[in-house]
């Protein structure tokens, strides 16, 4: 086994560590404070082809790899978690679905501008009554002549309010068995009947776009159907397979920032007549860190191995993604104690860390639904 990234794989992180370093972290106390969306680091991203770094360069991608990928989502949560969230998911959830499963002419139309930075990419499924049970999506699609009639809700969709379209998800009919047949619609933002707002006062993530949608009988021509019409369900467990390599890399960006404040705060802080760094105590916490971040990245790495060279990867992404996102919160929650009273600040950023990744073990599946996704695969 080989250990080493490609001389491309670190180009690539040097790259988006540089930009990030530049563009991000000088700004993101403040995108925290006024829950404001980076649109113009956005463009700047496009522009250095971050957006399309997993697709081929025909549909304007950069032709890279899932662990470059992952290797620029870490970098950029580092920097700020909420900006991290919306990338990952632009990426992951938003274009991914439409390179796997679109049409080519879906591609040329939709994948192009979306890998090339153009605008940002956003995928419907959560619903007020429809969260981890992803299966009880009420939004119905009924096709009438040539085109679909979209009725229902989303929540907490990100990316949604600077997005040209949204891939949404909906039941079209009932299977042998009775249970729901879901789908995923292409739809535009501009259509009649379609409204996107983003009202939410969050916790964490506050760089990040989060929107409800409101479809009343939105009409799209059934071209507009992304995929196989009965293997919707199928389709985004794949997607959503897909995007928990992205989520672990951002809880490992998040817990890596954690854990690099400490270690200097640690360095610099003097109790008894010495650094704080000195005490075992302390030692013990970041010596905690450091371990449990590392073994988070190389599940990181593994899970998007696996899936770069087809090989079954949704136990290895649910073992990462449940993995990364409680340690995150571990490794942040230990650099607020480190930082004694100066961690709950918000000008020590560390209590940030906290509630930027306390989301991550929520969203793309809870940690309990992992735990239920890797018992399956277990054969439990």
């Amino acid at each position: 086994m080989n250990f080493e990234l490609t001389k491309e794989q670190l180009m690539i992180k040097e790259m988006t560590r540089g930009f990030a370093e530049k563009e991000i972290k000088p700004i993101a106390i403040e995108l925290d404070r006024e829950s404001k969306f980076p649109e113009e680091v956005f463009k700047k991203m496009g522009q250095l082809g971050l957006l399309g770094i997993p697709f081929p360069e025909t549909y304007g991608g950069s032709g890279g790899d899932t662990i470059s990928y992952a290797i620029a989502v870490e970098e950029i949560g580092k920097a700020c978690g909420g900006t991290g969230l919306s990338y990952a998911a632009a990426v992951s959830l938003g274009s991914s679905p439409i390179y796997y499963f679109g049409t080519e002419e879906q591609k040329q139309t939709y994948l192009v501008p979306l890998a090339k930075g153009e605008t940002l990419a956003a995928f419907g499924l959560t619903e007020p009554n429809a969260g981890s049970d992803a299966g009880g999506t009420r939004t119905r699609a009924v096709l009438e002549g040539d085109e679909y009639v979209i009725t229902g809700e989303k929540c907490w969709i990100t990316n949604a309010g600077y997005s040209r379209t949204i891939t949404v998800t909906a039941v079209t009919g009932k299977d042998s068995r009775g249970k729901n047949i879901i789908s995923a619609f292409i739809v535009p933002t501009d259509s009649k009947g379609l409204s996107v707002s983003s009202n939410y006062d969050k916790m964490g993530v506050r760089a990040s776009n989060t929107c409800e949608i409101i479809l009343d009988h939105v009409r799209v021509p059934k071209e507009n159907l992304l995929g196989d019409a009965e293997a919707g369900f199928k389709q985004f467990l794949y997607t959503l397979d897909g995007g928990r390599i992205s989520i672990a890399a951002l809880a490992v960006g998040i817990a890596q920032a954690a854990f690099e404040r400490s270690l200097a705060f640690a360095k610099e802080r003097v109790q008894f007549g010495q650094s704080i760094s000195k005490f075992q105590a302390i030692q013990f916490k970041l010596a905690d860190m450091a371990m449990e971040i590392e073994l988070a990245r190389n599940m990181v790495y593994k899970a998007a191995w696996l899936k770069d060279h087809k090989k079954p990867f949704t136990k290895e992404s649910a073992y990462a993604k449940l993995f990364a996102s409680e340690m995150a919160f571990r490794a942040s929650n230990q650099a607020i104690q480190i930082h004694g009273g100066s961690g709950y600040m918000r000008e020590y950023e560390v209590e940030r860390f906290l509630r930027d990744a306390k989301l991550l073990e929520i969203g793309e599946g809870t940690s309990e639904i992992q735990r239920l996704v890797i018992a399956r695969q277990l054969g439990c």
